[in-house]
């Protein structure tokens, strides 16, 4: 099982250290932003170990940074990052390439994915899978979807479109991922897609890195003030899209501190980690010591 930190996945993180950072993406999220924080740091402190939440303001006008700011004290630490242009893409590259715990993740502002997954989540990372996406398309998922029939036809060609980028990825738009941390942030760093196509470009730079992806189950709730316009940003993400296309033909330079931290992360540990990965097998096997390892305060996941 993966235990990484920093250029070397074979250490675990220093003590006190955070060995799960949470980035979440926030433009203009002040009705929104206060409930799905405290809903993240409530679940992010029934995780064992240190876990740590990382607010990136996209260029807000309103006070999402004032919220962040004055968000209090608490078990889990909450820091802010600005960005000063706007769009989802820019914000998740920034808090990815912000992060150092030796796994991270993002999620959504209003949390439609339910956190809940995040137990599963957390299970497969520590068994060595370095990509884990939410997935509304998965059969056991549970999906509330109040969007109009127009929005709902053109998620469907959006979803095609997909596709041809990133084959066997059934959602590739799911509020919530996450990685081995050297895999996100090797992806990261040449991350060029701006909008809320972006999922797209990450998932096909962590593939090219060795990272495949692991589709889990999500409940979904469509939470009402999206800042996406199907009139405003359809012609845009499909343009950001066939610009990703051109772009992932190739997969592009990382530094090699980054590239060698990526190829330990994906790197099967042991036979019986391989046997899993190949088999897709029951994940639950040594996890307990493993998260003995990884997470400083040693308590392993129920």
């Amino acid at each position: 099982m993966a235990q990484i930190s920093g250029s070397d996945s074979r250490k675990p993180p220093a003590p006190g250290a955070p060995w799960l950072e949470i980035v979440v993406p926030a433009r203009n999220e002040e009705s929104r932003l206060p409930a799905g924080l405290a809903r993240l740091c409530a679940k992010a402190a029934e995780l064992p170990g240190s876990v740590a939440i990382i607010v990136v303001d996209s260029a807000s006008t309103d006070d999402t940074v004032g919220i962040v700011r004055r968000w209090p004290p608490g078990a889990v630490p909450v820091r802010l990052i600005s960005c000063t242009r706007p769009g989802k893409g820019v914000a998740v590259r920034a808090g990815l390439l912000a992060s150092t715990a030796p796994y991270v993740g993002f999620c959504d502002a209003d949390m439609a994915a339910d956190l809940s997954a995040m137990d599963e989540a957390v299970t497969l990372l520590l068994d060595g899978r370095p990509l884990v996406l939410g997935s509304r398309a998965h059969p056991a998922s549970v999906v509330e979807d109040r969007h109009s029939v127009f929005r709902k036809a053109g998620a469907a060609v959006f979803r095609a479109a997909a596709r041809r980028i990133a084959p066997g990825v059934t959602d590739t738009q799911c509020g919530l991922k996450f990685f081995a941390g050297p895999v996100a942030r090797a992806a990261a760093h040449n991350l060029r897609a701006p909008g809320f196509a972006f999922d797209i470009e990450l998932i096909v730079r962590c593939r090219q890195l060795g990272a495949e992806p692991t589709e889990i189950p999500v409940r979904w709730q469509d939470v009402p003030g999206s800042t996406f316009s199907v009139r405003r940003h359809s012609l845009a993400a499909f343009i950001e899209v066939a610009a990703i296309r051109q772009a992932v033909r190739t997969p592009a330079a990382v530094p090699p501190e980054l590239a060698k931290a990526a190829a330990e992360a994906v790197t099967p540990r042991g036979p019986g980690e391989r046997a899993r990965r190949r088999d897709g097998g029951e994940h639950q096997p040594g996890r307990a010591a493993d998260a003995d390892r990884v997470m400083p305060a040693g308590r392993a996941l129920a």
